[in-house]
């Protein structure tokens, strides 16, 4: 396992059993940013690093019964989190790695990523990955119900110019893996980008 996983399980598996108590009033945006996404009943999609599976319930809602759903994430606890609030009978949970899914090339409709960009070791190599298990016209949902200031200020630092989710660097990196962004939404309440899976 490289460092750069062992620090992501090493920080989630530290707040995986009170993950959910913490932030206790996302999911209307979790719903909000699902609805977003324009998912259809019998839709494949993807929760990548669905943590402790938070989308998951709003995300079978979309695609109903006839629909899959997989949650993917790299910690444990955070997947055993997920099956203890019983959002595993939303969605099949998988313990994987974002950068070699266990899934078939264009497979899926769509992918959600919650909170996921900022702890991607290799945002190419990644965004890449997302690109190739979604067939061409599938969309993503790059999100976190709060806006890149209010997390900033929340965490105690500034957002600096090399941020990945600026608009500025978002588009271009997007542009470079196989996605078109297609609307782009910062602000206090939540953060979300939408894009489109180029052919």
């Amino acid at each position: 396992m490289s460092d750069d996983h062992a620090h992501v399980q090493a920080f989630f598996t530290a707040r995986a059993a009170d993950w959910d108590s913490r932030f206790p009033d996302d999911g209307p945006a979790y719903a909000a940013a699902v609805a977003d996404l324009g998912l259809r009943a019998g839709d494949r999609v993807l929760d990548a690093g669905c943590g402790t599976g938070r989308a998951l319930p709003p995300l079978r809602a979309a695609v109903e019964s006839s629909g899959v759903v997989v949650g993917v994430d790299l910690t444990p606890a955070m997947l055993q989190a997920a099956v203890q609030a019983g959002r595993d009978r939303d969605g099949r949970l998988l313990l994987a790695d974002v950068a070699a899914l266990p899934l078939q090339s264009g497979s899926l409709d769509a992918v959600f990523a919650a909170g996921l960009i900022a702890h991607l070791p290799q945002p190419v190599a990644n965004l890449r990955e997302l690109a190739r298990v979604v067939r061409p016209g599938g969309m993503l949902a790059l999100f976190h119900p709060i806006g890149r200031a209010a997390l900033a200020a929340r965490q105690g630092r500034q957002i600096t110019p090399d941020d990945l989710r600026a608009e500025a660097n978002l588009g271009p990196l997007l542009a470079c893996c196989g996605w078109r962004m297609t609307s782009y939404a910062d602000e206090d309440a939540r953060f979300l980008a939408l894009a489109v899976r180029e052919d």
